[in-house]
């Protein structure tokens, strides 16, 4: 999955594990990006009384790199505070909660905004922002989507910021694809699958009716690029102090020493099929300017490796590419230093020589009038890897250029396998349930945990 639960540590951590990340310029405001990082996977909706939200002890950051070094010279910090107004209930909620202030809301949480230069100056932005409450169900709060809304705020400084939980946009079949690898609409061409699959199947969004919590914001876009260069590069991350101290009751906890990142992400699925399982929690802890140390993993994948063994006959040459050990260019253009110019026509998002996973987005390329869910590889300049857009079908642009589709732009004289050009997952947008938004935040109203059927 694009990052939900891709580490063995992170995992058993969930308040602080990046989810997702989207960075895009926005197609109904134009002028600006939109960025929106996502933590805290898979929830169940019906999770009373205790439902999900962000975590206090979290400090959550979205950073910008604009002249290509692999350092922020944009982060924009997120800090949460919970209240809790009636401390002789159990309940989430006592009646109809109508108003992000309403009386019968027991269990509020706000957060401040804090903007940091690429010289450490910090400037608080706002403090006591309202989250909009969890969709507990339509008696609980009969108009999510108005207060969702009205909890979607302009700032003075220019930005629009949302944070709050969101319907889960990604979509992946999870049970296939670490089910050995297995592609339910290539099922019956796996090398275990040819007895057990008469045919090709379809697939199922393992992610779909799950909820997640989203740090929304749309930025001028003037105010994040560079001067020499339209191309940004956008991570996201999450921290925990050092030390902390337990007293049996978290406000008596005592928490010491400075922030340790235990969460990032650039590029998804880099963390979840790039990176060796042994290494995967020492990558989150790292910043971007240490992915040189990973770069051999992006050269000689391991999923490369494994699709002409799993599906014999399929990627006969992507096998042979393979047997010479030729390194993968193309992917290390793709995740690590974004696509130079003279690869694909009127396009680059390349950043320079140094090696670091950012979602790297070229805020010269408009919006699509028609979007391409295939992104680059669909021919829309606008989609994945130029940024990522919340219908971009990264899933199947992974398989593809890991199959060889991309090489061929660094290698005229390699032809990808014809079984690329349809590889997919099988899934598209349509398969959430919740519908996008056309505006800010895009991700759809959450699932309410009264009508959900798990």
């Amino acid at each position: 999955m694009s990052s939900h639960r891709e580490a063995p540590e992170i995992s058993k951590d969930p308040v602080a594990d990046s989810t997702d990340l989207y960075a895009f310029v926005s197609p109904d405001r134009p002028d600006t990006v939109t960025l929106i990082a996502n933590y805290v996977p898979l929830q169940t909706p019906a999770s009373g009384p205790n439902f999900f939200e962000f975590g206090d002890d979290v400090l959550y950051e979205i950073h910008v790199d604009n002249n290509g070094d692999g350092h922020a010279d944009v982060t924009y910090q997120f800090r949460f505070e919970t209240k809790v107004t009636n401390e002789n209930t159990f309940l989430y909620n006592t009646g109809p909660i109508e108003s992000l202030d309403s009386e019968n809301w027991n269990r509020r949480q706000f957060y401040s905004i804090t903007k940091v230069d690429g010289h450490g100056n910090a400037r608080v932005l706002a403090r006591n922002v309202p989250c909009p409450p969890a969709n507990v169900g339509p008696l609980s709060i009969p108009d999510y989507k108005g207060l969702a809304a009205d909890a979607t705020f302009k700032l003075k400084t220019g930005e629009k910021v949302f944070a709050g939980q969101r319907a889960e946009g990604f979509f992946v079949d999870l049970g296939s694809i670490f089910d050995l690898g297995t592609l339910r609409p290539f099922q019956n061409l796996h090398l275990l699958g040819q007895k057990a699959f008469q045919k090709a199947g379809d697939a199922v969004n393992a992610t779909d009716r799950v909820n997640v919590h989203s740090i929304a914001l749309q930025v001028p876009i003037k105010d994040l690029r560079g001067k020499s260069s339209p191309v940004i590069g956008v991570w996201t991350s999450a921290s925990r102090r050092q030390v902390r101290v337990l007293h049996g009751h978290n406000s008596d906890d005592v928490y010491v020493g400075p922030n340790v990142q235990v969460s990032r992400l650039g590029n998804p699925l880099f963390n979840e099929v790039i990176v060796p399982m042994a290494k995967k929690d020492l990558w989150n802890s790292l910043p971007p300017t240490e992915d040189k140390n990973f770069v051999q993993f992006v050269e000689q994948p391991e999923l490369a490796q494994l699709l002409p063994v799993l599906y014999p006959g399929v990627f006969d040459n992507l096998a042979a590419l393979n047997k010479k050990k030729t390194p993968r260019a193309d992917l290390v253009a793709v995740l690590l230093t974004g696509i130079p110019e003279g690869l694909i026509d009127g396009f680059t998002n390349s950043t320079g020589e140094i090696q670091a996973d950012m979602l790297r987005l070229n805020t010269h390329i408009k919006p699509s009038k028609k979007e391409n869910p295939l992104g680059v590889l669909g021919g829309d300049l606008a989609g994945f890897p130029n940024g990522r857009r919340v219908k971009d079908d990264v899933v199947s642009i992974a398989l593809r250029a890991v199959a060889g589709a991309t090489f061929a732009l660094v290698d005229k004289k390699f032809k990808p396998d014809d079984a690329v050009a349809i590889l997919e997952q099988g899934l598209s947008a349509a398969d959430v349930t919740s519908p996008f938004l056309a505006r800010f935040p895009y991700l759809g109203i959450p699932y309410d945990g009264f009508n959900n059927p798990s």
